[in-house]
């Protein structure tokens, strides 16, 4: 588990610093646009993999859940760099640019509640798991409905 943490702890480093080179990365919006959606298909593999194991579909393996929980955590902060202006498009709604305090706000809340599913990943406590899951999974739902078009 030691090994685990030094990892993931290793990897939000790089992933940091990647992200903020990324920035100055973005010549044109196709690759801001092809960015997000990249990062929100790792995120939402990793989600449902937990998914699976809340709604009794997969094992529980207390292991597989952490890591994949610390991914969602972890990637939560990257694609909201990549809604700049200029970088309409793709699955966007125009609302992300013309209301972007909401948008921000929804992308703190999601932020926030991949926190919380992570803490109770690493905790064990499949309960506690189960309930942070469905938080999570309602702030994703949330920014669906209200910024993604159908």
């Amino acid at each position: 588990m030691k090994l685990q943490k030094i990892i993931l702890a290793s990897t939000a480093v790089v992933l940091a610093i990647g992200a903020g080179a990324a920035i100055a990365q973005f010549q044109k919006p196709e690759d801001a646009i092809k960015y997000r959606q990249s990062t929100f298909t790792v995120i939402g593999n990793s989600f449902g993999k937990i998914g699976a194991v809340v709604k009794g579909e997969a094992p529980y393996n207390k292991d597989e859940v952490a890591k994949n929980a610390a991914i969602v955590a972890m990637l939560s902060t990257l694609p909201w760099q990549a809604f700049g202006l200029g970088t309409e498009g793709g699955k966007a709604q125009s609302d992300i640019w013309s209301d972007n305090a909401k948008f921000k706000a929804a992308s703190e809340k999601m932020q926030l509640a991949a926190v919380d599913l992570n803490k109770a990943a690493q905790s064990g406590d499949l309960e506690s798991i189960k309930k942070a899951f469905g938080a999570a999974g309602q702030t994703c739902k949330g920014c669906h409905d209200d910024f993604r078009k159908k």
